[in-house]
């Protein structure tokens, strides 16, 4: 398997992004496996808004955390290497201030969430589904990657209503 390329640290290791979140709001990710892409967003709605957001993620059917999103995180100075993949049950006790579903058969699985106050739904193509050489699909994922950047860069940024709300505030 091709592995991505490096990451740009200054000390050749990419960041775990812990912080502390007393007074945070609680989002978690959903989607089939918890191996890819709710992983990836995990981790980067921690590293990017880690002083407003605590995230966390599960699957319908949860797998194993794949490598490859492990690489193509590191690339951007993120570590999720730490992370395991989750069921739905582990994280059913908990409130959420949103929880988002990033595939559709997570949002078949789960269309009402108890815990959750603001339900969204947003997909994004299963990378680890692609079939190409070893070079399309880190490609594909750095694709994926991107694309779930963008989303909560908007969804949960500066300029978003989530960002500017308390917990527990969503609607």
């Amino acid at each position: 398997m091709v592995k991505a390329r490096p990451f740009n640290s200054a000390d050749g290791r990419a960041r775990p992004c812990t912080r502390d979140h007393s007074g945070t709001k609680k989002v978690l990710f959903i989607c089939t496996h918890n191996s890819v892409r709710s992983q990836m967003a995990e981790g980067l709605l921690n590293c990017l808004y880690g002083d407003r957001y605590q995230a966390f993620s599960a699957g319908v059917r949860p797998g194993r955390v794949h490598p490859l999103a492990i690489d193509v995180m590191a690339e951007i100075d993120i570590d999720i290497s730490h992370h395991r993949s989750k069921s739905i049950e582990e994280v059913m006790e908990r409130f959420y201030d949103a929880v988002v579903t990033i595939c559709d058969d997570a949002r078949e699985s789960c269309p009402i969430f108890p815990g959750g106050a603001e339900l969204l739904h947003h997909p994004f193509e299963d990378p680890s589904s692609f079939d190409g050489t070893p070079e399309e699909l880190v490609n594909k994922f750095r694709e994926v990657r991107d694309r779930i950047k963008e989303w909560i860069e908007g969804a949960f940024g500066p300029s978003s209503p989530r960002y500017r709300s308390r917990p527990s505030d969503f609607s």
